[in-house]
């Protein structure tokens, strides 16, 4: 069922298999969702690229892995800074989307933002959809909608993630947990 209300801070769990190589196997934390559409970052795809130049002076801050993460196939040259505040107190250098979690403007000096934080990562590009493509996918079977955990964005084991918040959904949607990467070996 196709959810009416946004689903801004919540996460999308792709099904298996999804066709689009882009999301397989993704979990898709949604930063932004409404009428124009939505924009999210995938939290389980880590890359092997460290953090270079010009945000470089972000990298001894990540929580680990302390690499890149792709966010998405969309403006992949784009990078969205996404952090866990310490406290509830609001501050204009962090934009909560849910759970303290929100968008850290990069722009800034480090050193002002860091202290606030607990968890921080760096993700090129985003994941993203027009007015109602998302909620067509939504009913096309495409996506599981799930509630977020901070801990699904800054875990360190971000490879098993997609298994993991399947197993929590608990009946008929846990057993997606155990999907093989391959059908025609099973």
């Amino acid at each position: 069922m196709v959810s009416t209300g946004s689903l801004k801070g919540r996460l999308l769990v792709a099904t298996p298999p999804l066709v689009d190589e882009n999301f397989d196997r993704t979990v898709v934390l949604l930063l932004e969702h409404g009428p124009e559409g939505a924009l999210g970052v995938v939290l389980n795809r880590p890359d092997e690229r460290p953090v270079g130049e010009p945000l470089d002076r972000w990298a001894p801050f990540l929580s680990e892995p302390q690499v890149y993460f792709g966010g998405g196939p969309v403006e992949t040259d784009a990078v969205i800074g996404l952090g866990r505040r310490r406290s509830s107190d609001p501050t204009e250098l962090v934009v909560e989307v849910v759970d303290r979690v929100g968008t850290v403007d990069l722009s800034a000096d480090p050193l002002e933002v860091v202290s606030s934080l607990e968890a921080l990562r760096l993700f090129q590009g985003y994941a993203g959809w027009g007015a109602r493509q998302l909620e067509g996918e939504l009913r096309a079977g495409a996506w599981i909608v799930a509630d977020f955990s901070w801990h699904d964005a800054f875990g360190p084991d971000p490879a098993d993630l997609w298994r993991e918040v399947l197993r929590r959904q608990g009946g008929r949607t846990a057993w997606l947990a155990n999907y093989p990467d391959d059908v025609t070996v099973n």
